[in-house]
């Protein structure tokens, strides 16, 4: 407890903004890596591998829709070069969730 409030100190003396656990995980090279292939606001690697992901609350209506692309594409489209994250446990559910939470933000 007494570290979550000295880092909140340094973050608010900083000026730094605090990075939401979706978007962490989502730009982590070990974890989620989607800058790897995805262009996406805040990363700083544009990329055109996958598409854009931008709008995805209004592209992905039904979140389970987005929750299961992430946990295994391949049942959905085997052709895919995209990994599963679920199925390979590279992500936890509980970090696929906080993943499509922020890719709901975007």
């Amino acid at each position: 407890m007494k570290y979550a409030v000295f880092l909140l100190v340094i973050l608010a003396v900083s000026g730094a903004r605090a990075q939401p656990p979706g978007e962490a995980l989502a730009f982590d090279r070990s974890k989620g890596n989607c800058l790897a292939c995805h262009t996406m606001r805040g990363g700083d690697v544009p990329s055109n591998v996958g598409p854009e992901l931008n709008d995805m609350k209004a592209r992905f209506p039904d979140r389970a829709d987005l929750v299961a692309i992430l946990r295994n594409e391949e049942a959905r489209n085997p052709q895919t070069a995209m990994p599963s994250f679920g199925r390979n446990l590279i992500l936890t559910p509980a970090e696929i969730d906080a993943i499509v939470d922020f890719l709901y933000t975007l």
